[in-house]
């Protein structure tokens, strides 16, 4: 068992910090420019923007520039101001946490149908997650000559509250949508087709994949963190949950985003004329609706769907009526409506 407050142990803590960071950095850069085009689409109005994707672009942005900081940091030959480096950092890491969380509750909030109950205590989760991500300094750093910034001093006990209040924030958001999708789909479909819309699929299988990569990740960087055995090694998995947290909580906004825009739909009529088969209509904005009607004995029918956006039709021919709340269609036009996307 190594000596990890040995100074020889805390320098190679040091370079395999810097080579991990260095790494992730290139994973991040590698991610960002394969989704580029998404962005691109906002920016030349092929996606309308909505306030929600406010939230988006932060988290996405505000982590590349958190890492080019560290990248500067530990690659910089000439003095610089070590504390306000790694303060800004620290906050901008810490703050992608809290912003990939965000970007998750507001799609549970529109599943939710903007319930006043459920986006309140929502409110009051982030402002308790934003109370720790805004404490402060909580880590120290020095110019060393001939080698660079150093870290002096951690401060454990808030960064270890900040990654455990995002592990049980993320829990509680998978809980609530897995409540909702579960009634929706019992609602739609009383016998055997819970979650038979693609878009109640994809909505939670997105959101169990967040949670496990997150979770996971946190629970590292919070295990290290409360071990203390050096002040490298108490931080060291801190940007690695910041990356994989917002690169999953990203890909979920993207994904959502692009579901419209889905060709056709299949579905299995089969078993007895009794059953119902499933098809897709279009609803408010473009958002894709399930319809059930009976379907034939046997056979699998393929049915395509042009998608059109209600900012194309004129007011005075809006044919589209409000479905039942609770009812699918009205989660999947609530989350176009209330540009959740």
């Amino acid at each position: 068992m190594p000596d990890w407050k040995d100074p020889a142990q805390v320098a190679k803590d040091a370079v395999a910090f810097s080579k991990l960071m260095h790494a992730l950095f290139g994973l991040y850069a590698y991610e960002w420019f394969l989704s580029l085009d998404f962005d691109w689409d906002f920016l030349v109005g092929k996606k309308r923007f909505r306030w929600p994707m406010i939230f988006y672009f932060a988290n996405r942005y505000l982590l590349l520039v958190a890492l080019i900081g560290i990248a500067i940091a530990l690659d910089t030959t000439t003095e610089v101001d070590c504390q306000a480096l790694y303060t800004f950092n620290q906050l901008a890491g810490d703050a992608a946490v809290g912003l990939a969380s965000i970007n998750l509750s507001i799609r549970t909030m529109a599943i939710w149908s903007q319930n006043r109950y459920i986006i309140g205590f929502l409110v009051l989760i982030m402002m308790g997650h934003w109370s720790l991500i805004l404490q402060g300094i909580q880590l120290r750093a020095i110019w060393i000559p001939d080698v660079g910034c150093s870290i002096t001093q951690t401060n454990n006990t808030i960064l270890a509250a900040i990654f455990i209040y995002s592990m049980c924030f993320d829990l509680i958001v998978l809980l609530l949508n897995t409540y909702k999708l579960m009634g929706v789909a019992t609602k739609v479909s009383p016998r055997d087709l819970m979650g038979s819309s693609r878009l109640t699929h994809m909505i939670f299988a997105d959101g169990l994949i967040y949670f496990i990569i997150a979770f996971l990740a946190n629970l590292v960087a919070t295990i290290f963190m409360l071990l203390n055995l050096n002040q490298i090694m108490s931080v060291i998995f801190n940007v690695p949950a910041a990356v994989l947290s917002t690169i999953v909580a990203c890909r979920c906004v993207r994904r959502l985003t692009n579901f419209t825009h889905q060709g056709p739909e299949v579905y299995n009529a089969t078993h007895s004329t009794n059953h119902r088969g499933m098809t897709m209509g279009t609803g408010a904005r473009g958002m894709p609706t399930v319809n059930y009607k009976a379907a034939t004995r046997t056979g699998v029918h393929v049915q395509m769907e042009r998608f059109t956006h209600a900012e194309d039709l004129s007011s005075g021919n809006d044919i589209f009526t409000r479905p039942k709340d609770g009812s699918v269609t009205d989660v999947e036009g609530d989350l176009e409506r209330k540009g959740s996307l």
